[in-house]
């Protein structure tokens, strides 16, 4: 389909949304500044918040770039109202993630310092720029549905996928500590799961972006079971044998926090070991959830696309708004 300009709306190349997104600009980049002007002794947690905050600055500055020279729009392949969309959404999710797990896990076990004060500071701007992130996914929601716009995220597959990959992304923050897989090679094998699904994951919504449903060799739903299906497989293997050789004291795990030398009163100065393992295993079983219900969701879809009870062209709309 040919590429077109962003329709015209509340959070297109408007007075508002150039605001919203020097507001992104803005507190992302003081965010990053921040953490990288002192530095701490949580080192691996610090390049997570660092990379998240310094990924959505350099994005949002191409998109203000491309928002504001029209004719770059017809360089691309794709619907570039799709892009942003999705974007803001994922960028929403990642600077409220990072706030809540900087308030809840990093700050308070820092000294009293500039340090301290720093991480403070660059946390209140990474809410602010969730908040203006989720203001720019929200204006252009209810403002360009009622103009039936097509875009992947207006589907409740196209929400999974993103909240699937969100939840990866938290997981990855956690397993950045890579004393706590290392040793077993059961261990390795989740990380990998964890890697795999959030690159198909990610390949699943980029295909959603580009209406890859005329040159793939089978429909897009089905293509979208199969990924779903594999990932589920995957997943149901790290929920079995990541709490097993974590939790069970034969197979070289703790069982009980009070073990975890790195849980101990004199020792913690961050979140323990054994803390990141039970967040992880959550995750896994939370992750699991969505890509069943993505599951349900592609069913669905297959069996629509296999018995269509309307025209095709009206099928398509059906899948790509909700």
């Amino acid at each position: 389909m040919p590429a077109t300009s962003s329709p015209p709306g509340l959070c297109s190349w408007t007075v508002m949304g150039c605001s919203v997104r020097l507001l992104q600009l803005l507190s992302t980049g003081v965010a990053s500044s921040l953490v990288a002007s002192v530095g701490t002794q949580r080192v691996g947690v610090d390049n997570w918040f660092m990379f998240f905050w310094c990924f959505c600055y350099t994005v949002t500055l191409l998109i203000i770039i491309v928002e504001y020279c029209s004719n770059l729009r017809s360089h691309f392949s794709f619907h570039w109202y799709n892009f942003p969309i999705n974007y803001a959404c994922y960028a929403a999710l990642f600077c409220f993630s990072t706030s809540i797990i900087s308030a809840t896990t990093y700050v308070p076990f820092l000294p009293q310092g500039p340090t301290r004060n720093h991480a403070i500071t660059a946390t209140a701007f990474s809410c602010i720029a969730a908040v203006a992130y989720g203001t720019e996914f929200f204006c252009t929601w209810v403002g360009h549905r009622p103009r039936r716009i097509i875009t992947y995220v207006h589907t409740v597959h196209g929400l999974l996928k993103l909240l699937e990959n969100f939840v990866a992304c938290i997981i990855f923050a956690f397993i950045s500590n890579t004393s706590l897989y290392q040793h077993q090679p059961a261990l390795v094998w989740c990380v990998a799961v964890y890697s795999t699904c959030f690159i198909l994951g990610t390949l699943a919504i980029l295909l959603g972006l580009v209406y890859c449903d005329n040159w793939l060799p089978i429909r897009f739903p089905v293509s979208q079971l199969g990924l779903t299906l594999f990932s589920i497989l995957l997943y149901i293997s790290a929920l079995a044998l990541w709490p097993l050789y974590q939790f069970n004291e034969e197979l070289g795990g703790q069982s009980q926090r009070s073990s975890d030398m790195t849980c101990r009163d004199e020792f913690t100065t961050y979140v323990c070991n054994w803390d990141q393992r039970l967040a992880v295993a959550v995750l896994t079983a939370i992750n699991l959830l969505l890509y069943v219900a993505d599951l349900v969701i592609a069913s669905c879809l297959v069996s629509e696309s296999l018995h269509p009870r309307t025209p095709d062209s009206l099928y398509l709309w059906r899948y790509y708004v909700v």
